[in-house]
């Protein structure tokens, strides 16, 4: 069985280095009589906040001026009792502070400590656990809107419906064969086909929203194709605002993929500017084409560039025999072309003409290949969670085939239900599942 720990852990919670405050947290059940000893006065009633002297008990110099806050348990966010110290940041200052408090009695917290506690006295769950390393660790707008929401329980009370049908679809069954000679009459078999077959495509349809989560973190790639000297890098750096890749003159100057994140809604991008495509016997050239090649193949959208309507169309030739991701034609160096290509959007990276349409249609063409999050946050963020859901929906698949041909007693086939039902309770942490809980707070930072 899962243990909760009885002794009190501190730490510092905000990230080392020079700031204006930082933030040292004390969970346990002697939390409060430990800070009480370190402050010249006491929030009398929870959720207080004074500003106090810091200091060790007796007569000891002053550590800091802080702000204290009193939270009494269970509401706290690790449900234990729990006192937020707010000193002035740098390194000095907390850890001094820190000190005191393990010296007055409490530990240093492990990672990830307060939040394992937490979960061990029904705070959150596993999955709302996973979501605050998530938002912890979040690089763009929408992966930290996804968090957030799981935080808040979007994930979570999905799969509670989940297992809901789940355990209603075993009643049916154990009503079925506990009480055959009810008024009733037996249960409908197509009934309970049905209901299988809802459940199967609910859990599969939340399977095969893994590689959304994997977007909002990273971001949509993007990659900008075209020839050598079709002003790709141009592009590249008017469009993040700043000068990434190298611009010259010089065909075949890049000759790697070179990156960056450009924070968008509905979805983040992955923008890559790519070495240009072309025969060359240039054997390191080849090697950086080839770097491309591999780029527009794992593309969520391509951007074809060429300076005139040739090559455009030879880029699209090129990128067609590479992916069937969406490509965008784009007619490059607008300020010195006066004519334009049909279909194509005419950019000028050094006039900053056209971007706007451009990312316009980009981020059109990402909400139709993506579609957009859930408002809700009922995404799969974590292998772990997929491979559960999967698992679950590979057993509800085992009960239905079972159920269909006939040939198990309904007592044997609705062991593929139950066993669906313990993948979902694992996976929120209904059950005992220590070593989830040892690996996921192993990559928590301390404090938190």
């Amino acid at each position: 069985m899962l243990q909760i720990r009885d002794d009190t852990i501190a730490a510092i919670s905000t990230a080392p280095g020079r700031s204006a405050v930082a933030v040292v947290r004390v969970s346990g059940a002697a939390a409060h009589e430990i800070a009480r000893r370190c402050c010249s006065r006491w929030p009398e009633r929870p959720r207080e906040t004074l500003l106090v002297r810091i200091a060790p008990p007796g007569d000891g110099a002053p550590i800091d001026d802080a702000l204290v806050t009193r939270y009494d348990a269970p509401r706290s966010y690790t449900g234990e009792a729990m006192v937020e110290i707010t000193c002035h940041g740098g390194s000095v200052a907390p850890r001094a502070v820190l000190e005191l408090l393990i010296a007055a009695g409490a530990r240093q917290a492990d990672p990830g400590e307060f939040t394992r506690r937490a979960v061990l006295h029904g705070k959150m769950d596993l999955v709302q656990a996973e979501a605050v390393q998530e938002l912890v660790d979040a690089r763009t707008t929408t992966h930290q809107a996804l968090s957030l929401a799981q935080v808040h329980g979007g994930l979570s009370r999905h799969l509670a419906e989940l297992r809901r049908a789940l355990v209603h679809l075993e009643a049916l069954l154990a009503y079925d064969v506990d009480f055959p000679e009810e008024d009733d009459g037996p249960i409908d078999r197509t009934r309970i086909r049905l209901a299988a077959q809802d459940l199967e495509q609910r859990l599969r349809a939340l399977a095969a929203t893994a590689p959304l989560a994997e977007v909002a973190r990273d971001g949509a790639l993007v990659v900008i194709a075209g020839a050598p000297n079709a002003g790709k890098s141009s592009l590249f750096n008017a469009l993040l605002g700043e000068e990434r890749a190298i611009v010259t003159e010089i065909p075949g100057t890049t000759r790697d993929a070179v990156e960056a994140r450009i924070d968008r809604a509905p979805w983040p991008i992955r923008l890559v500017d790519t070495a240009g495509l072309r025969d060359t016997g240039d054997r390191l050239e080849r090697l950086g084409i080839e770097v491309s090649e591999r780029h527009i193949r794992a593309a969520h959208l391509v951007l074809a560039c060429g300076e005139d309507a040739d090559a455009v169309a030879s880029t699209r030739a090129a990128v067609a025999s590479l992916t069937t991701a969406p490509v965008i034609p784009v007619q490059t160096k607008g300020d010195l072309q006066p004519r334009t290509t049909l279909g194509a959007i005419v950019v000028s990276a050094t006039e900053r003409r056209g971007l706007d349409v451009l990312m316009t249609e980009v981020d059109a063409l990402l909400r139709r290949e993506l579609g957009e999050l859930p408002a809700d946050g009922v995404v799969l963020t974590r292998a772990r969670q997929r491979l559960a859901i999967q698992a679950a929906g590979e057993e509800v698949a085992a009960f239905t085939a079972a159920w269909d041909h006939g040939h198990l007693p309904a007592t044997i086939a609705a062991v593929h239900l139950r066993t669906a039902a313990q993948q979902l309770d694992e996976l929120v942490g209904r059950v005992d599942v220590e070593d989830v809980l040892d690996e996921l707070f192993r990559s928590f930072c301390v404090g938190k």
